[in-house]
């Protein structure tokens, strides 16, 4: 297995590097870059530059819905079709995302104080990857959402160069306010105020103003969609996106009247005896209900629209600057979302797959086009990703791995074994099993070669004894993980012979 580039200690003091001469061993994988336009000049770097794409409560399954992300960055790179997230909610997921660590490592366990931001700003505020970046030479930017509870002090943060966040109000579509490197601007409810469209010509901007320069650059461009948010009362909200949903742009509106709502094996699940207290006290889903997590539905992939014509935006402006094939681009979410799964009406904070699984794509040097990806990733191998990319150097001991290399090379992470953890429950998800310990002291154990849906505890079958007896002893061993011993892999246990498993029958 090809470990992070360089060999690390945790929590290293920042180093101050020299940012002339630096090279970095990868491959461009598309041919030489385009021509420009007339009086435009081309970035002379060697390093390339990096684009993060990162949308909020996005699930795997709805990227389907964005043509123009698809064929612009999946088609044009790989889709890592087994992405996690090790806390399925936004500040630890984000926190992960700057630091390379899984949770109990970064220390921000929640969203609101004292857990989330201010516990991240105590942390990490000095030591994160827009720091190592701009130490490394990084041109770095945040547009749009930070982490929860940020609430424009410090005005710009450590490590960026230019700062463009939605805060207070994260989760607003109109009537926000934007902190502009250190100057706050309020938006109104104009159509032309909608946030994710300020975002992406914020986001190209920066793309025309800084791709013909040497530095390169380092842009984390995050959207709200699709995260519900106010204001509830808008003139151009449609209608049946008010109350608690996403917005769509208003040229969006209605775009998925007609869709239906998925209903997979596990959507309102019949028989949930298997399952925790906290799962088998949840009534079968009404009608109502029904009704109501449709709504939100629609209105959540009317909501990826916007942020669809934005990568676009932004991915054409790299274009039309010569900088497309020397730009590192990543798109992701922060955790996924429940509509209806198990019985969960929304939400996510679980162990099952629509809350843990989250969409990964990436494009450009080092990455080979068309390809699928099957090996396990998990959000805490972005940042030693972008490292890699950047030859720059961390001042914290990454759990996480590049991922260039498991682009180029598939299998190589063959036995992967990742950690899910959360204040109620600590899990580890392999290839074929999810098994899982509450606090409560219950457990789940499945087998996902043959039950992906999970409808079917089997931590009391016997055939699956020694399974969950493996699993949990390995699950010992990752909870209180760090850097390379968060990286182990194992072949999965083998079930007996004789285990009697019989899918459960489809929901009502």
């Amino acid at each position: 297995m090809t470990e992070p580039p360089t060999p690390f200690r945790k929590r290293l003091p920042i180093p101050v590097l020299a940012t002339v001469g630096v090279t970095v061993a990868l491959v461009v994988a598309a041919p030489g870059r385009p021509s420009v336009a007339p009086g435009q000049v081309a970035a002379a770097q060697s390093r390339p530059n990096v684009l993060v794409i990162e949308t909020d409560d996005q699930t795997a399954r709805s990227l389907r819905f964005m043509p123009k992300v698809n064929s612009l960055i999946v088609k044009k790179g790989v889709l890592f079709k087994n992405s996690f997230v090790n806390y399925s909610l936004c500040c630890p997921s984000r926190a992960t995302f700057l630091t390379g660590e899984y949770a109990h490592n970064h220390g921000v366990l929640g969203n609101a104080p004292p857990s989330g931001f201010g516990r991240f700003e105590a942390l990490h505020g000095n030591n994160n990857l827009a720091v190592w970046l701009q130490n490394a030479g990084y041109h770095t930017a945040l547009i749009g959402r930070y982490l929860n509870g940020y609430s424009n002090n410090p005005p710009v943060p450590l490590g960026w160069s230019e700062w463009d966040a939605a805060a207070p109000q994260s989760n607003r579509f109109y009537d926000y306010t934007l902190n502009h490197n250190g100057t706050l601007v309020q938006r109104g409810q104009r159509p032309v105020d909608f946030k994710q469209d300020v975002l992406t010509r914020k986001a190209v901007r920066f793309v025309n103003d800084r791709a013909p320069k040497p530095k390169p650059f380092f842009l984390w461009l995050t959207y709200t969609a699709p995260h519900f948010g106010g204001p509830w009362r808008n003139p151009h909200r449609p209608f049946n996106c008010n109350h608690r949903t996403a917005k769509p742009a208003p040229r969006h509106a209605h775009a998925f009247d007609s869709k239906r709502l998925p209903r997979p094996p596990n959507f309102n699940e019949a028989d949930v005896s298997d399952k925790p207290v906290e799962i088998r006290s949840r009534k079968l889903l009404d009608s109502g209900q029904v009704v109501s997590i449709r709504r939100k539905y629609r209105c959540e992939l009317e909501s990826l629209l916007s942020v669809d014509d934005g990568a676009s935006k932004v991915v054409r402006a790299l274009r039309a600057k010569g900088e497309l094939n020397n730009t590192l681009i990543a798109y992701t979410s922060d955790n996924g979302y429940f509509h209806g799964e198990h019985r969960i009406p929304k939400e996510k904070m679980h162990i099952y797959e629509e809350s843990i699984r989250v969409p990964l794509a990436m494009r450009g040097p080092g990455i080979p086009r068309g390809g699928r990806i099957s090996d396990l990733a998990i959000n805490a191998d972005l940042a030693p990703t972008i490292v890699d990319a950047a030859n720059a150097h961390p001042g914290l001991v990454m759990d996480g791995r590049s991922l260039i290399p498991v682009a180029r090379h598939p299998g190589i992470e063959r036995g992967r074994q990742l950690l899910i953890e959360e204040p109620t429950f600590e899990a580890i998800r392999t290839k074929r099993y999810m098994y899982a310990e509450h606090d409560t002291g219950e457990t789940e154990l499945y087998d996902l070669r043959k039950d992906r849906f999970e409808l079917r505890s089997r931590h009391h079958a016997p055939a699956y004894a020694s399974v969950m007896a493996q699993l949990a002893i390995r699950l010992h061993e990752l909870q209180s993980c760090a850097g390379a011993g968060c990286r182990v892999h194992q072949q999965d246990p083998q079930p007996q012979a004789s285990s009697g498993f019989r899918p459960a029958g489809r929901p009502r």
